[in-house]
């Protein structure tokens, strides 16, 4: 492809994702696919793009408002500001490639040739940026986000900029961690044990997992190392009742289904329900291929689900990874950022809240409930605990240290109410987890 056909394709690309709620990846492999003339270094180079046009959204249009250019923000500024931002493009150079040549985008008009001429040479970051700009973040997380981290904000939300590693979890289903590494090294992809998960590993270069053996024969499944704690955390075990109440696409119900294997068999009763069909559709083959057909799957309803009643207090072990706004994982999804307003949280507030209401009545005496999100604001977190033990005092939290020890093992990250990981303090995506025992 020629230079300007992959800032087409880019441009393509972000347009989708401006007008779509889908996670950028999911955009891109679809974008691909339909695209099969694309060669492994277009593909490299037009989705390396999508990801610094993402990364920088917040800066790109701080400047493309400053220029006093009258042009609205969207996909196609952003993407002119970031070549001369970022790229050092001169205004002539990308002239050039917004030439309206075929397979080229449409030529600059003269506004977009005085927003290129206007930016060129000038640095992406700015004195005089306000925070949540110079740190791409929402300006009405300010608040939540600044009194979370003081004195570290600038730290954190850097690591949350940048691309995330490849994790993946061994599935003790099929395998051990010795031999599934010994495995991926003889099909030539790096890859070294995860810090803090005892059944994880990190790839260290760049390959296509999903052609290789060990991936097709189910010995790993990508996973974050945080949400692999996250499931370790649960201490499922052989022969216990265990529920992944809000499973989605099942990758934690995946790691639950091996922490309950004996000699390569699940033994107990484990359960993956969600509200969607789609998304426990989509579990089956994960399943299959993982050796866990034995997991049940069921759809919920999301008030007064007879299933529910059916089976309280009847679980050793519910989870409960509620939906959040995700922005734990804004290194995976960064235009997810921008997805959320204060009514959605305040809305998603309530949801949780209604699940772990309803996940509650599923814990028999002295099992445990398990909440996690993939969120770092403590209106999701600690604050939804505090809420949590208040109005269930048959609950109490266990300290997460002692948890840790129990089913981790090694030394515990630094905990407070609950354990709380992000990439700047753990090197994974970030997650907050609480676990708490019913009396």
């Amino acid at each position: 492809m020629t230079p300007g056909a992959r800032i087409q394709a880019a441009l393509e690309i972000l347009d989708e994702i401006h007008t779509q709620n889908d996670p950028a990846d999911r955009i891109i492999d679809k974008y691909f696919r339909n695209r099969r003339f694309a060669g492994s270094g277009d593909r490299r180079a037009i989705q390396e793009r999508v990801y610094a046009v993402l990364r920088h959204r917040a800066r790109l249009d701080w400047w493309v408002e400053r220029t006093g250019s009258v042009v609205e923000p969207g996909p196609r500024p952003r993407l002119i500001a970031e070549l001369a931002l970022e790229d050092k493009s001169s205004p002539e150079a990308t002239k050039g490639l917004f030439s309206g040549a075929t397979h080229c985008p449409a030529a600059l008009s003269p506004r977009e040739e005085e927003l290129a001429h206007n930016l060129y040479g000038r640095p992406l970051t700015h004195a005089d940026m306000p925070s949540p700009v110079k740190m791409e973040y929402p300006d009405w997380m300010d608040r939540s986000l600044s009194t979370l981290w003081p004195k570290t904000l600038e730290r954190e939300l850097s690591a949350l900029n940048q691309q995330a590693p490849v994790d993946l979890r061994i599935n003790m289903l099929k395998t051990t961690p010795e031999e599934a590494l010994k495995a991926l090294q003889s099909e030539y992809v790096d890859a070294e044990p995860t810090p803090l998960s005892p059944i994880g590993l990190r790839l260290t270069g760049k390959t296509r997992l999903a052609g290789t053996s060990v991936y097709k024969k189910g010995w790993v499944e990508v996973q974050d190392e945080g949400s692999q704690l996250i499931a370790l955390l649960c201490g499922a075990r052989p022969g216990m009742s265990v529920a992944d109440f809000c499973a989605g696409a099942g990758g934690k119900a995946l790691a639950l289904a091996a922490a309950m294997a004996r000699d390569g068999k699940i033994e107990g009763n484990l359960w993956a329900t969600d509200i969607s069909s789609y998304r426990l559709e989509r579990m089956i083959p994960r399943l299959k291929r993982a050796g866990a057909e034995r997991v049940r799957t069921k759809v919920v309803a999301a008030r007064n689900d007879d299933w529910v009643q059916d089976n309280a207090a009847t679980f050793d072990r519910v989870l409960v990874d509620v939906p959040c706004t995700g922005t734990g994982a804004w290194r995976r999804d960064p235009n997810a950022k921008w997805r959320f307003t204060p009514d959605d949280l305040i809305d998603l507030i309530a949801q949780q809240q209604r699940i772990l209401d309803m996940a509650k009545t599923l814990v028999k005496p002295q099992g445990r409930l398990i909440y996690a999100t993939c969120s770092l604001l403590q209106e999701e977190n600690e604050q939804q605990l505090a809420w949590f033990l208040e109005n269930n005092t048959d609950f109490q939290a266990l300290p997460i240290d002692q948890v840790w020890s129990e089913t981790v093992g090694g030394p515990a990250p630094p905990t407070g109410p609950g354990l709380r990981l992000s990439p700047a303090s753990t090197g994974t995506d970030g997650f907050f987890c609480a676990v708490m025992e019913r009396n």
